[in-house]
């Protein structure tokens, strides 16, 4: 059966896009829960403007994304902790805190999943790298300098 999503589904597709599933998975899920709908001239017509819009936004947030990594590209953010002699944290850093460090050394505010610690939380003093992805094609490091308070 040809439908078109009406909503994102992450084995099937992207809101707009036409898709053809089995007859069962269309008429038990799919068309109850309103994530698609079936695909008749008018709707085919709809989701072309759908997916039109979906790609100017897509390009918006992109080249939003670009001018936020130029910004941030190469700047290291300190960051101040309580440690103990050996250079251990008594807490973590989490990208929580990387966020507010970012927003107090830059101004650009960042939301706090957009900011990965790929090595888990930082729980020494030193320089340590985190990685911030803004959008599916705009990935950079950021460096968090820790030190003692």
């Amino acid at each position: 059966m040809k439908l078109i999503l009406l909503s994102d589904i992450p084995t099937l597709g992207q809101k707009g896009d036409l898709v053809d599933v089995s007859d069962g998975y269309a008429r038990n899920f799919l068309l109850p829960k309103h994530k698609a709908t079936k695909a008749t001239e008018g709707a085919l017509e709809q989701a072309e403007k759908l997916k039109a819009s979906r790609e100017v936004a897509d390009r918006i947030a992109k080249d939003e994304a670009e001018r936020i990594a130029t910004q941030l590209t190469g700047v290291r953010v300190v960051i101040a902790a309580q440690a103990g002699d050996e250079g251990k944290l008594y807490g973590s850093i989490t990208n929580s805190d990387a966020v507010e460090g970012i927003l107090k050394f830059t101004g650009v505010e960042l939301e706090r999943n957009k900011v990965e610690l790929r090595e888990g939380p930082i729980r020494a003093i030193g320089l340590h790298e985190v990685w911030v992805k803004l959008h599916s094609d705009v990935e950079f490091p950021v460096t968090l300098d820790v030190i003692p308070a």
